[in-house]
């Protein structure tokens, strides 16, 4: 098949690639810089959380050492019961487990909230270095009461998570918003395609009437007649008025029948055969005569003509063109056509496709594009790059569903993958 390159687009959104690297660079600048402004936030309220820990412990170091202070009471008050939204757990001296804004259950009984108070001392250990208790013995001398555990209160913990959460939504908005973009620019391409498909049929529609006239006319001329120009004349104004049907049913949601699928190509085969060079052979293989399907007839042999066309031009002067119908396993129908062309490079499949890719120099890009719209919109099927090797040749595939009723030979999954 003919390898398709770019060329240069009108169309709005692949002109404006750049725009969607910009606006993409600004979003994660954006983002890396929420991130960056909450770390700091962050950092700041940690140091605060651990200041406010600090006091905490040397007031109970204050409380342990002179329980008969006057100012007991106040720094009771103001100060350790203050502390209710930074989690903190202590051991006293008699290795009593103390606890604030620890949610635990009055009901439960004391091993069972012992059990848990180890755990948060685990997972605070983590978190933080516990800050030291120390107090004066009754002979003066320092010593150690233990450790004050804490970690993250709930409104830093809120804090951190903050910009992931944000970045989410961003993230879910984005991808939305994107999906709404591709939806918007396919249905854009198809209003086109549909516009330029209704225009053509319109435009063909009164020259196709005039050389019917003509041939009219031509008829009454025996020698004309005799020398088969007329039949010939007729042929090529036969297939107008079928290229005029396909493009008047883009668009509209065709009617599938039942067709035999060999036929069908065997009429685009035959059609084709003396219209290109003599040195190009076109061979169809099939295992049974009698496939069948569910296709709009016009649109289908539209699909099978732009393949083999695609591999004439890929091919130049001479080559050969091969065409396998077979009935596979899952009820399905595959018709694989290939070529000896010069192969598509492989970094490039995935664009044969795609709208306004051709390589000639006058061309559209739009056959293969309209060629899948029509298989797999239309005709609920597959069509694809089955292989393809530089200098080789190239092989698509059709995979359409069969219908039930006619008893086929069916390859196996094996046959299928050759």
């Amino acid at each position: 098949m003919a390898i398709k390159n770019p060329i240069p687009q009108t169309d709005f959104y692949e002109s404006n690639t750049n725009l969607k690297w910009f606006v993409l660079a600004v979003s994660v600048l954006i983002s890396i810089g929420s991130i960056y402004y909450t770390n700091i936030l962050v950092e700041q309220l940690k140091e605060r959380e651990k200041q406010q820990v600090e006091l905490f412990a040397r007031a109970l170091e204050y409380t342990l050492h002179d329980e008969s202070n006057d100012n007991i009471l106040f720094i009771t008050d103001e100060i350790i019961f203050k502390n209710n939204s930074i989690p903190t757990i202590w051991i006293t001296k008699s290795g009593e487990y103390q606890y604030r804004n620890i949610d635990l259950n009055e009901t439960w009984s004391q091993t069972r909230k012992n059990r848990i108070l180890r755990h948060e001392i685990e997972e605070m250990k983590k978190l933080y270095d516990p800050i030291k208790m120390t107090y004066k013995g009754e002979n003066g001398d320092v010593e150690d009461y233990g450790f004050v555990y804490y970690k993250n209160s709930f409104l830093l913990a809120q804090l951190i998570a903050y910009p992931y959460i944000q970045l989410s939504v961003i993230a879910i908005f984005a991808f939305i918003a994107y999906l709404a973009f591709n939806y918007s620019k396919a249905a854009e391409q198809n209003r086109v395609w549909v516009g330029l498909a209704k225009e053509t049929a319109h435009q063909l529609g009164t020259p196709l009437s005039s050389l019917m006239a003509w041939v009219e006319v031509l008829r009454e001329d025996k020698d004309l007649r005799e020398r088969g120009f007329v039949e010939e004349l007729e042929k090529d104004i036969q297939k107008l008025r079928t290229v005029t049907e396909r493009f008047s049913s883009i668009g509209s949601i065709p009617t599938l029948k039942k067709e035999n699928v060999v036929l069908l190509i065997n009429n685009v085969v035959n059609y084709l055969r003396p219209r290109v060079s003599s040195k190009i052979k076109m061979e169809v293989f099939t295992l049974s005569e009698n496939i069948y399907s569910k296709v709009h007839a016009p649109l289908f042999e539209w699909v099978i003509e732009n393949l083999c066309k695609n591999a004439v031009d890929a091919m130049g002067s001479s080559g050969t063109i091969a065409i396998k119908i077979l009935r596979g396993n899952e009820n399905k129908v595959f018709i694989d056509i290939s070529d000896t062309g010069k192969g598509i490079p492989r970094a490039k499949i995935d664009m044969v496709f795609r709208a306004g890719f051709t390589t000639k120099k006058r061309g559209w890009g739009l056959g293969l594009t309209l060629a899948k719209r029509i298989i797999e919109a239309y005709h609920d099927g597959k069509i694809y790059v089955k292989s393809s090797e530089e200098n080789q040749g190239t092989t698509f595939r059709i995979a359409l569903h069969a219908t039930t009723g006619e008893s086929p030979v069916v390859v196996s999954a094996s046959a299928q993958n050759a």
